[in-house]
């Protein structure tokens, strides 16, 4: 049984003075000490200390002493980097799964996760505070996030900033936290859900709120980031995504990041006395004198009519028509693509390939309507959608019909696999990396954590387990396969492509895997992504390359 665990560290910018800030382990700890917690508040001007979400964990069966642990559950102490001194301000509570504080240092919400014996419900009670006191009230009962998502504490306006349900899609309130709480609405947008506000450089103000359609947009609601917002959208004219990271302590200089679709980004030094921005460093410097791929939204009609957002990558330098194609289904499947650098298309756009990302239905950020059931349960709507992605690169004279192949990673892994099984003909070649192969299978590798059962809610039962499952219809996938998966997935185990592997190969179709020691889902590792391209690479070229 996998159990993934993290440390938070405090080092000097030299690299010296290494420190763990979680409470330390001990021999007699009574459970798993899986994190140490999260920084909640950087406590701007503290002196390098920072309020931190920490995880306490019990200790049991120490005889001969008085000095066991006995505090369980997450609590909220003030930690001091370099010295590691802490003093308590919200004592370790069980069954707490977070907090919110007001970027100020006042913790102002508490979130309780709902449990039904040992497990999960999914739903979460948020309590609050108003100002000046240590009393916790009731803002709601038990909830999903999609009836409601704290995102934000304000302590300028005094007021908390969520997501709520408007018109089948996510809005953004502002709720005054007051003795008798009151909301108003902040933003809607009638395609897309609101999804992100945007707090000040410093962390102490909400600024603004963010979503995307096209591109992504951010609306600032504070004059003064309003007006640096629109003089470095002329001066960085060609980096569009613009993000405010960080500020002095002093609020003179902001640290910030800009980035496109061809630009993997570059971090900025803005001193607004002097009005200077200088560049700092890049976020990719190896790609520093190569020619990237642009990147243009798209509309993509289904089969049903439907019109389906997508973003097409067109290889530098070559006209776009009749070229060998790659359908890049994102993971989740709850997800969505958006406009900007993404190092997977660039890469096949690098190789003359054309790249189609299509947000499918059972993508997130759409509403409701377009989530549909999700894409496991509603398989048939989102794999048509995909299979479609394909059919209209052929119809625009983009893609090759006979030069197409299809890449995905998690569920897109799962995407690309279920493609080829039901449309055998469509796809020339399919890799597939940490894909769900069998459905089944993924409900069973969830039966010993909390989440158990809300993955298998997620995932459903009756006679689409076995349609939705393309480890049960290897035999139909005709086109040679990669597989890639490390054996420390903890989201998708890694024998559900070694069952996919001996089931292909059992039908006589050609597979290679990949089979990473001691990685997880993302395969953090720069060898192990550098052969996956290199032989990904391979096969596309042998399969639908020049």
């Amino acid at each position: 049984m996998l159990v993934g665990y993290s440390r938070l560290i405090a080092i000097n910018r030299d690299g010296s003075a290494l420190k763990q800030l979680g409470q330390s382990s001990s021999f007699y700890d009574a459970g798993i000490r899986q994190d140490d917690g999260t920084i909640i508040d950087w406590m701007p001007g503290g002196g390098g200390s920072v309020l931190m979400a920490r995880e306490y964990i019990p200790e049991a069966g120490k005889t001969g002493t008085r000095f066991s642990r006995s505090k369980q559950g997450l609590g909220v102490d003030r930690v001091d980097t370099q010295s590691l001194a802490v003093s308590s301000i919200e004592a370790p509570r069980q069954y707490v799964s977070g907090y919110l504080t007001d970027g100020r240092g006042s913790v102002r919400m508490m979130a309780l996760a709902g449990v039904d014996g040992q497990m999960l419900t999914g739903k979460t009670k948020y309590e609050y505070r108003t100002v000046g006191s240590r009393d916790w009230k009731s803002l709601t009962d038990y909830v999903t996030d999609d009836d409601f998502e704290p995102l934000e504490v304000d302590a300028t306006s005094d007021s908390l900033y969520a997501l709520k349900p408007l018109n089948a899609r996510k809005a953004l309130y502002r709720i005054k936290l007051t003795d008798t709480p009151t909301e108003e609405l902040v933003a809607s947008n009638p395609t897309v859900d609101i999804d992100q506000v945007v707090r000040s450089a410093n962390g102490e103000r909400v600024i603004g709120y963010s979503y995307a359609v096209d591109k992504r947009e951010v609306v600032y609601f504070d004059p003064e980031y309003k007006t640096l917002a629109s003089s470095l959208g002329q001066a960085l004219s060609n980096l569009p995504l613009v993000q405010f990271e960080s500020t002095s302590a002093d609020g003179n200089k902001v640290l910030l990041f800009a980035g496109s679709d061809n630009d993997p980004g570059r971090y900025y030094i803005f001193d607004k006395k002097s009005k200077t921005l200088g560049e700092l460093m890049l976020a990719r410097p190896e790609l520093e004198k190569r020619t990237l791929a642009s990147v243009k939204s798209v509309q993509v009609q289904a089969s049903d009519g439907a019109m389906i957002p997508a973003y097409l990558t067109l290889p530098p330098g070559k006209e776009a028509k009749n070229l060998p194609a790659v359908v890049l289904p994102h993971g989740g499947p709850s997800s969505r693509d958006e406009w900007g650098f993404d190092w997977l298309a660039q890469y096949l756009a690098s190789r003359g390939y054309a790249v189609l990302q299509p947000n499918y239905r059972g993508s997130a950020g759409f509403g409701d309507a377009w989530l549909v059931e999700n894409g496991f349960k509603s398989w048939r709507t989102s794999i048509g959608d995909i299979t479609a992605s394909a059919r209209w690169l052929v119809k625009q004279g983009i893609a090759d019909g006979d030069r197409l192949a299809v890449v995905g990673w998690s569920y897109g892994g799962y995407a690309a696999l279920q493609s080829a099984a039901t449309d055998p003909q469509l796809f020339k070649a399919v890799v597939a990396i940490a894909p769900v192969t069998d459905l089944t299978m993924l409900k069973d590798e969830a039966k010993d954590y909390t989440n158990s059962d809300l993955v298998a809610q997620f995932i459903g039962s009756g006679p689409q387990i076995v349609e939705a499952s393309p480890l049960r219809h290897a035999a139909s996938i005709k086109s040679p396969v990669l597989l890639v998966h490390g054996d420390m997935d903890q989201n998708v185990g890694v024998a559900e492509s070694e069952k996919m592997e001996a089931a292909l190969r059992a039908a006589g179709t050609q597979v290679q895997f990949l089979r990473y020691k001691g990685l997880d889902h993302q395969l953090d590792d720069s060898n192990a992504r550098i052969e996956m391209l290199t032989k990904m690479g391979d096969l596309l070229d042998h399969t639908i390359g020049h």
